[in-house]
Formats: C-alpha cells, structure tokens, sequence
C-alpha cells in the first residue's frame, strides 16, 4: 500500500489551523475595538458621569468644605429620573433631571414655586486644597412637573476640578440651596471595564 505522508498531512493541517487560529485572533481584536469606540462618550477621556440624578433625602445637609460648600434645601426632594455629565478638559457639560419636586410637606409632589435650577459643580468636595469650589451653570427653567435641562460649556475650570479627585453634582436653586445630587458616579475609564 502506498502510504501517504503523514508530515505532509500533518503540515498542512497545522497550516490550516494556524490561518484559522490567527483570523479569530484579528476578528477578535477588531471586534473589541468596535466595542470600546462604540461605548465611548462624546465628551472624550476627561469626562465624568453620574447616572442618576436623586433628590436629597436629609434636609439641611452639606456638601463641599468651608466657603465652597453648598447646603441642602429644608425639607426632601424627589426625582423620576436624571444624569449628568461633564468633560474636565473643555467644560462641556450636561444634565437632564425628571419629576424634581417635594417628597415632603403640603406641596408634596410639586416644585412649589421653584421655577428655575442650576447644575453645580462641587470640585475638591473634600477641601483638600482649603475649600471647595462651586461651578455653576446658568439658570434653567423647571417645569411645573420638576423637568429641566442644559447643554453647554462652563468654559476652563478651576484646577480644584481637574486635579482632585473628590467631585460631585448638583441640582440647586437660585438661591444656592440644593435639592439633588448626582449617583453613581463613573468615569470613562471606570466604564472602559464594565
């Protein structure tokens, strides 16, 4: 019987599984780069996200340190919805919040009279280099259902917002009272390992 060579066969063969083996690799490796484009924000790699927007729970409560700091409206607040985001290199900012209004008091499910909101930043919330520092967005319009929303640029921020770690957003009146804050807060790189 004539055999056939087993090497020849075999060579081949693993020819064959290598193409194969390095075509999943590349397929896998595009693929993975799709993903990571798709998945990123428009706002680039210094953006900052909260993905809900709640209303405060304890009247009175303070957020930042010393002549930054932001203190709460007097009684609780609710929202249905809300996010935030902000990109730390050019100031772009955002911020949609649904059903702002009472959880407490006689006007209890109404804004009561509140008819305009900011979004503020509170950078350095924990006053690492002294205070911390507000950044405010113009004021908005909020609905009589609790709805509001901006688009646009705070323009070049403190470096209390790009070199300390410690962030957070709120919702405040004119005033200077706030009445919710941003949860669950992300980065881009945080959502680069979801």
């Amino acid at each position: 019987m004539k055999g056939f060579s087993n090497s020849g066969f075999f060579g081949r063969g693993l020819r064959v599984v290598g193409f194969v083996l390095f075509g999943l690799l590349i397929f896998g490796a595009v693929n993975f780069m799709q993903a990571n484009v798709a998945a990123a924000s428009s706002f680039g790699e210094n953006e900052v996200e909260w993905r809900q927007l709640v209303g405060i729970i304890v009247p009175g409560s303070v957020v930042g340190t010393g002549t930054g700091k932001a203190t709460g409206g007097g009684l609780p607040w609710h929202t249905s919805g809300g996010h935030a985001e902000v990109n730390l290199s050019n100031g772009s900012i955002r911020f949609d919040v649904d059903g702002l209004v009472l959880a407490a008091g006689n006007s209890i499910g109404t804004p009561d009279g509140v008819t305009s909101v900011k979004g503020t930043l509170v950078c350095d919330t924990t006053g690492v280099t002294g205070n911390s520092t507000l950044v405010d967005t113009p004021l908005v319009t909020l609905s009589a259902q609790g709805n509001a929303n901006f688009r646009g640029s705070l323009g070049t921020l403190p470096a209390a917002c790009t070199s300390q770690p410690n962030i957070a957003f709120l919702i405040r009146t004119g005033g200077g009272a706030w009445l919710a804050s941003g949860m669950v807060r992300v980065t881009e790189t945080d959502a680069d390992h979801q």
